[in-house]
């Protein structure tokens, strides 16, 4: 052991290997141990085409050439500042003797759980002076370590945030005083209808390239940042969607983070966008009208690409009959209500019934429907992709799926990050988080959180009393 400086000892669950496989070179300068327990069910999960056997299979890989590079120290432990490129420094200990005395009485040792306990157990009554820490995702788990006195820890190193409210939404109020203190020597200018603003001041340095900005009052503005970083900064007003004339596909903005939203939407120079928000914000219908609006007229796409994640829990889709769009079908209850909504417009008389059908068929041509099982190795050219319920992709699902985008194809996510379903992921380590958290900033993508439900009166009552 280090003299100098005491380092940490963490014991590791499967679950945190089957999370995330390059754990093993997360814990810095601290040692990590794996039970013999955690490489039995490694290699129990490793069957299957899942996500969690893809993760136990890398993770028993790694584990592998680590191991092989270094046999001779497996009991000394092996260091990991080879294998891990620099990432870690500290030791890899596998359990190397049996342990049978440490596990409590009251503990039932035919369950994997107990018996990694038990090894945590052994550790620090072995190293009394050296800081033993529990690493499982599994709360139960943790739970009992901590009465038997174990130090537990969640596995935290894939959280992009500790606290999701502080999360970026994309827009943000400018201060009363903000003209103020920004307006001298501000120059402006038009260009193909938009005002242009160049501004300085220390607000400036805060700014994202294509953030949100707005004041309400007697000379409400809403714009976004179009040039951003050091002292000064370029803000442009905004397509005002909340107008008939700038309806899309019959729709129009409700309020103004709609109206942020459909900027980003129609606007050929955003890549990628990611729209927040609870049930009945708009997310949904704003995506399809903006989708149907520049694949049908505008022309700008070839179709429309919808994919969701199919909890339970994303496996496989099963023994449905039919074919892949067919099967995905009864997953897609969001989409088929908002088409309907989209396919009656207020204006209902013109074609009628018969109109109202063509345009249907019309529309289901060019919308495709796809499962995330067959998205590997794929290219989207001159695609409108959809990803809907992307709150319950991981991080890695989430980079899959957002490097199928080829030349001249635009990706939107939409979710709830509070209505998470897959196991493991919480709202600070999901994909959505994580793809907001590390695009903020790029010229071509933006991000917005819907804050208020446009569904009925009914259903925003029901949102605050239950």
């Amino acid at each position: 052991m280090n003299a100098k400086r005491i380092t940490k000892l963490f014991v590791l669950d499967t679950n945190v290997l089957m999370h995330d496989p390059t754990s093993l070179f997360r814990f810095e300068e601290h040692d990590i141990f794996v039970p013999m327990m955690t490489l039995e069910e490694l290699d129990n999960n490793k069957k299957g085409m899942s996500e969690v056997a893809r993760n136990a299979r890398q993770a028993s890989r790694l584990l592998d050439d680590i191991v092989s590079a270094d046999e001779h120290d497996i009991k000394r432990g092996i260091a990991l500042t080879r294998p891990s490129r620099e990432l870690a420094s500290g030791r890899l200990f596998l359990q190397t003797e049996a342990i049978n005395d440490a596990v409590p009485a009251s503990l039932p040792t035919a369950k994997a759980d107990n018996q990694i306990i038990a090894v945590a157990l052994h550790l620090s009554e072995k190293f009394p002076k050296r800081p033993v820490i529990l690493v499982t995702k599994d709360i139960n788990m943790r739970i009992k370590a901590r009465a038997l006195g174990l130090d537990a820890q969640d596995y935290f190193n894939d959280k992009v945030l500790e606290d999701s409210d502080l999360l970026y939404t994309g827009a943000r109020e400018l201060p009363a005083d903000f003209w103020d203190s920004h307006g001298k020597d501000m120059q402006s200018w038009k260009q193909d209808g938009r005002a242009f603003y160049r501004l300085q001041g220390p607000l400036c340095a805060e700014l994202l390239i294509n953030e949100f900005v707005w004041q309400e009052g007697s000379q409400p503005l809403h714009a976004w940042v179009r040039e951003a970083g050091g002292k000064s900064a370029v803000l442009e007003t905004l397509t005002d969607y909340t107008h008939h004339r700038n309806a899309v596909w019959g729709i129009t903005a409700k309020n103004r983070e709609q109206n942020f939203a459909l900027n980003l939407l129609m606007n050929p120079e955003i890549d990628f966008v990611t729209l927040l928000g609870q049930a009945g914000t708009g997310k949904t219908l704003l995506t399809l009208a903006a989708s149907l609006t520049q694949v049908l007229e505008a022309k700008r796409y070839a179709e429309i690409i919808i994919t969701r994640v199919t909890i339970p829990v994303g496996e496989d889709i099963g023994f449905l009959p039919g074919t892949e769009e067919e099967k995905m079908t009864p997953w897609m209850g969001a989409l088929e209500d908002n088409l309907d909504v989209l396919n009656h417009p207020a204006d209902d008389a013109q074609g009628g019934d018969w109109g109202r059908a063509a345009t249907m068929d019309l529309i289901r041509n060019r919308i495709k429907i796809k499962s995330l099982n067959f998205m590997r190795g794929r290219t989207f050219l001159n695609k409108f992709v959809i990803i809907d319920e992307a709150q319950n992709l991981t991080p890695k699902q989430m980079k899959t799926l957002i490097t199928r985008a080829g030349p001249g194809t635009k990706v939107v996510c939409l979710g709830n990050i509070a209505q998470i379903d897959t196991p493991y992921l919480t709202e600070g380590s999901s994909g959505l988080t994580y793809v907001v958290d590390r695009f903020k900033g790029w010229p071509h993508s933006g991000h917005i959180t819907l804050q208020r439900g446009e569904r009925s009166r009914l259903a925003d009552h029901a949102g605050e009393v239950l």
